[in-house]
């Protein structure tokens, strides 16, 4: 194995373990559930194959069904944003080959597309999550505010998170 895929190993399964045991069990203000563990996902090699990265989308998602009792939610949320992931690429970033790394972050995209990138699906899955999860539209005010609340709160998530896993080259003092 190399040592990339070590690394993403690693990650899923650290994020996985946060997801479960901490952040399921966190809503701020009653609304907004941070879903870190999707970063994993959205860091993935853009040169993965595509029924790779559903495969683990659906794997990852499956996992934290698993543990957090969510039957399948979180599998088809996964699975959706795996789907959906090259075509937001592609919105935000039409040349491929302009990116200097394989695997989106703020540091090969640039912040602010590497920002629309992040939100965008932080957003898909939200919506997924809890229109599944509600089955109904019957308070669409409740369900908006925990769509929004916890889009923001994953984005936060994920921009601290690829700060902390991004590899910096240049010296320090």
């Amino acid at each position: 194995m190399s040592k990339t895929t070590i690394k993403f190993i690693f990650l899923a399964i650290m994020l996985i373990a946060v997801q479960v045991v901490v952040f399921n069990h966190i809503a701020l203000l009653g609304h907004a559930v941070g879903f870190i563990f999707i970063y994993t996902l959205l860091h993935l090699p853009l040169t993965l194959s595509a029924n790779w990265t559903l495969t683990i989308g659906f794997f990852m998602g499956l996992a934290v069904d698993i543990f957090a009792d969510t039957q399948g939610m979180n599998a088809i949320a996964c699975t959706i944003l795996a789907a959906l992931r090259r075509p937001v690429v592609k919105l935000y970033f039409p040349r491929e080959e302009d990116i200097t790394d394989p695997c989106p972050s703020a540091r090969s995209l640039g912040f602010p597309v590497f920002a629309k990138y992040a939100i965008t699906l932080s957003a898909i899955y939200c919506l997924v999550i809890f229109l599944v999860e509600s089955m109904s539209f019957f308070r669409p005010l409740s369900l908006m505010l925990r769509i929004a609340s916890s889009t923001l709160l994953t984005f936060l998530l994920m921009i601290a998170t690829d700060s902390l896993t991004s590899s910096h080259n240049e010296k320090r003092l």
